[in-house]
């Protein structure tokens, strides 16, 4: 029997990670980079109401399919992603294709999660697939705690590109190291060579949090490269909405969202769906830490961070804090984002300066 050949979505630098979990499968068929063609085919065959992450990851499966993929392969839960696969199946099979659609849904269960490998691949053994989850789990973690570091510090390198490189390479490597030690070991001499890298950074550097749904703030390409636009005006990047913070919220449950809303105090009383409610606690947060500003990315239609807007639109009010929101649909142009960007940047230096006056 040939072996199967299994593709997932693209989100951000996770491939590598995602492709240790889906050798239990089979062999992996990681989608070509992102491009305006996956655009086109995602926004060509996708329902014109649903949100823009919904269009990528379809393209992504067009591109994988006519790849030769066999198994797709997609996590599920939140808002109305609970329901992308069931509908993307539908659109795909009238299309033609031929496949099996692995979802992953077990919410708050990791024997759940495990029992779905088992299920789709039984050849595995519970402890390969134990191991394997661990291992994912362990990659996921250190491409977190790396691209952290670079996020905060790559806008402020004497010699722009040496960041860059020095992570590409840790991304090369990890796809290759299969133990857990060897893993961490990568990630400890990474962040090693990173801090080796001179930077010229001044201790009141600008410091801008970016919130909102987690698609559009984790793939890169959806956003316009926003955090590299961010770092290329001297300015510190933090953004929280990683897959590590997702895992650790997703099989907290309720903990979780009760912690939000005690952060969101008071401009939210009850959770609002998906990542909403953390959007406004964050933003509440790093304002009261001092940060300078705050840039809010969201799908246009995605309920939950529209219900956010309102309460930060009351947050920025109240604190006087610069918040700047973006919405993505077919029409956002990457030139008028880099506008509004140079000029939410510019006020902020502007702010700076003006409070260093006096």
């Amino acid at each position: 029997m040939p072996e199967k050949k299994v593709s997932f979505p693209h989100m951000g630098d996770y491939y590598s990670a995602f492709k240790c979990l889906v050798e239990l499968i089979g062999r992996p068929l990681v989608p070509p980079p992102i491009t305006k063609k996956t655009i086109e085919l995602g926004f060509k065959y996708s329902p014109e109401t649903v949100c823009i992450p919904f269009k990528y990851n379809l393209g992504n499966y067009i591109e994988a399919l006519e790849a030769g993929a066999d198994v797709i392969c997609q996590a599920g839960g939140g808002c109305r992603f609970g329901y992308y696969a069931e509908v993307q199946e539908q659109i795909l099979r009238r299309l033609g294709y031929e496949f099996e659609f692995f979802k992953l849904n077990n919410k708050n269960s990791v024997i759940g999660f495990i029992k779905d490998f088992k299920r789709i691949a039984p050849h595995n053994t519970y402890p390969g697939i134990i191991h394997r989850l661990a291992l994912c789990l362990a990659r996921i973690h250190c491409i977190d705690a790396v691209s952290d570091c670079v996020r905060k510090n790559i806008g402020f390198e004497i010699h722009p590109g040496q960041m860059e490189k020095t992570y590409r390479k840790f991304l090369e490597d990890l796809v290759w190291t299969y133990s857990l030690g060897a893993v961490f070991s990568l990630k400890n001499e990474c962040l090693c060579q990173i801090r080796q890298i001179d930077i010229d950074k001044p201790a009141d550097c600008l410091r801008v949090g970016v919130v909102g749904e987690l698609y559009m703030l984790m793939e890169p390409f959806a956003n316009f490269y926003l955090e590299k636009k961010l770092a290329q005006r001297k300015i510190e990047v933090h953004r929280f909405v990683t897959v590590s913070g997702i895992l650790t919220e997703y099989f907290s449950g309720d903990r979780s969202v009760k912690k939000h809303l005690a952060a969101a105090h008071p401009y939210l009383t009850h959770h609002i769906g998906a990542h909403g409610t953390e959007t406004v606690a964050r933003a509440n947060s790093l304002i009261k830490k001092g940060f300078d500003g705050i840039i809010h990315l969201k799908p246009f239609g995605c309920m939950p961070e529209v219900s956010a807007m309102a309460a930060l639109n009351n947050l920025a009010r109240d604190r006087r804090a610069p918040i700047l929101y973006f919405s993505f649909d077919s029409q956002t142009s990457e030139a008028g984002l880099e506008t509004r960007v140079e000029a939410f940047c510019d006020m902020l230096y502007m702010k700076q300066k003006k409070k260093k006056n006096g």
